[in-house]
């Protein structure tokens, strides 16, 4: 087996291509890409295949979405040059890995992860396929292909990265001969801050309630104006909570210099509601501007974007066909 040495810690990150990112993206999750790939050795992943484990209908969609994602993360400010991006669907070693694997893990590990039913009761019996009940295998496989470390989760997360540390324990108790042939990724919960939308709710576009990266400012402005707000806060004069308030939840991430007045102004009733959004709506264009400038050139050059993503996936490559060696050698299929 060749020796592996990392001199950084090796962080794993994944999203699908569903579709248009919002600021929930940008404000929770992009924020701390960013920052991993000033500490650590960072790969981020383009998920397109797991995306067809429930957008399999419709292949156009999660291809035209590649890109564009990928587009917006670089201009929120993911840096190819300290971070690893890489297209799923293009380092064919995860799909064999995936298959290898997929000899020794009992259906049980499988079906007893909660999102399992969860998610088949909230999206319909038909994304109930071979392919969605080796989702978090498929995960496993994403991490274990590169050595990831440690991979940042969710807590609804938890349980798949858990039953996949269980499939490396199991493989290299039966193949390893007392040696280490994958590595067990740590799973380290994520302070991802959860995003409220417009309603109140957690921003998601399936929700309608999403601020979306790419809107231009004055439908900005329109989504802003149509917060809900401290329900029992009805007119200027009126006292607020702001605690209870979804706009003020986003003051905190987009002008935090400002949340003490708009507190006190909205607790003492100085404050209505109608001028914060007015406030917040113009202090969110100028926070997102920057990001919808670089994002409009790089929509217009999506051949650079295509080119970090070939390279980046070239790289993973090369770390991917030696942990498949491994694999193959453990297993004598060399």
């Amino acid at each position: 087996m060749k020796e592996h040495t990392l001199k950084k810690t090796r962080v794993m990150f994944g999203m699908r291509p569903t579709g248009d990112l919002h600021i929930g993206h940008l404000l929770g999750v992009l924020a701390q890409w960013i920052t991993s790939g000033d500490q650590d050795e960072a790969y981020l992943e383009i998920a397109d295949l797991h995306a067809f484990t429930t957008g399999f209908a419709d292949p156009q969609a999660i291809r035209d979405a590649r890109n564009e994602m990928v587009a917006v993360w670089l201009a929120a400010g993911v840096d190819p040059a300290k971070s690893t991006i890489f297209l799923q669907s293009a380092v064919p070693e995860i799909a064999e890995l995936h298959a290898l694997l997929s000899m020794i893990v009992p259906v049980s590990w499988l079906e007893r992860v909660p999102t399992y039913k969860s998610q088949i009761d909230a999206l319909g019996p038909e994304i109930a396929t071979y392919g969605f009940l080796g989702y978090p295998l498929l995960q496993l496989c994403d991490i274990a292909v590169v050595r990831g470390q440690r991979v940042p989760v969710g807590r609804d997360q938890v349980a798949h990265l858990e039953m996949g540390r269980e499939v490396v324990r199991r493989f290299n108790y039966l193949y390893g001969d007392g040696k280490e042939i994958l590595v067990e990724p740590q799973a380290a919960l994520s302070d991802f801050p959860e995003v409220l939308g417009t309603d109140g709710r957690k921003m998601s576009k399936s929700y309608g309630n999403a601020i979306l990266i790419s809107d231009d400012e004055a439908t900005t402005e329109k989504k802003v104006r149509g917060m809900v707000t401290d329900p029992l806060k009805q007119r200027r004069g009126d006292p607020g909570r702001p605690e209870v308030c979804p706009l003020f939840a986003l003051w905190k991430f987009v002008d935090p210099a400002r949340l003490d007045s708009v507190a006190a102004g909205c607790r003492t009733g100085e404050l209505g509601c109608v001028q914060d959004k007015a406030w917040f709506a113009e202090e969110l264009n100028g926070y997102l501007r920057p990001v919808r400038e670089r994002l409009a050139l790089y929509r217009s050059d999506m051949g650079q974007v295509e080119r970090i993503v070939a390279e980046g996936t070239a790289r993973t490559r090369d770390v991917a066909r030696g942990v498949l060696e491994d694999v193959r050698r453990a297993m004598r299929l060399t």
